[in-house]
Order: C-alpha cells, then sequence, then structure tokens
C-alpha cells in the first residue's frame, strides 16, 4: 500500500478531487501554507494500493500540472510618465498551477 502526499495551488483542487473520485480515488484535503511567498495551498492525502499509484498520478498531473497562461500588464514607465502607447497592455507568458507529489510506503493500516 502507498500513500501519495500532492500539494497542489488552490485553484485546481476541486477538479482535482473530482477526477480523483470519479476513478476511486478517495482523498483527505488539508488547507496548507508554504513556499517563498508563503501562498495558500491544498494538500491532498491519498491512500491506495500499489498498482494504483500510476493513475492517481495521471490524473493529478493533468488536472494540476504546471501550464501556460498569458497575463496581460501595463509596460513600466520610465521617469517621464506618458507617452506613446501608455494605455498599451504587454502580454507576459507565465507558468501558473504545479503540484508537488510525494509517495511512501505505508508499512502499517489500521482502519477501526
Amino acid at each position: 500500500m502507498k500513500m501519495i502526499f500532492a500539494m497542489l495551488h488552490s485553484e485546481d483542487v476541486d477538479e482535482t478531487v473530482e477526477e480523483l473520485n470519479k476513478e476511486k480515488y478517495w482523498v483527505t484535503k488539508l488547507s496548507t501554507t508554504g513556499g517563498f511567498l508563503k501562498n495558500k495551498n491544498v494538500t491532498l492525502v491519498i491512500g491506495t494500493e500499489d498498482e494504483n499509484v500510476p493513475g492517481a498520478i495521471k490524473i493529478l498531473k493533468e488536472c494540476a500540472g504546471a501550464r501556460q497562461s498569458v497575463k496581460y500588464t501595463m509596460p513600466s514607465m520610465s521617469s517621464g510618465g506618458m507617452g506613446p502607447g501608455a494605455n498599451s497592455m504587454i502580454p507576459i507568458d507565465m507558468q501558473v498551477g504545479g503540484c508537488t507529489v510525494f509517495v511512501v510506503d505505508v508499512d502499517q493500516y489500521e482502519k477501526f
């Protein structure tokens, strides 16, 4: 038996848990905070048989994996302030989402 710990961004949780549940993976959600910016995340805890680990990881990767997104931002201005194009937006490619997964052996499992 294995225990999967998956740390993911809060915005990816609902879809991820729904897809895991569809495939009969039962999930415990823990609110967590971490990283350099102390962002709020969610840690999913999934207990499953060894042969089911690849399926769970596939779902985690599809629903919560890192992906590219385009964010539009105002260009930085020199001290002059206004000029041609001052109201234009610049597209910036950025990575969003992402999931860190740990899979550990379970030496003993009891359910009361």
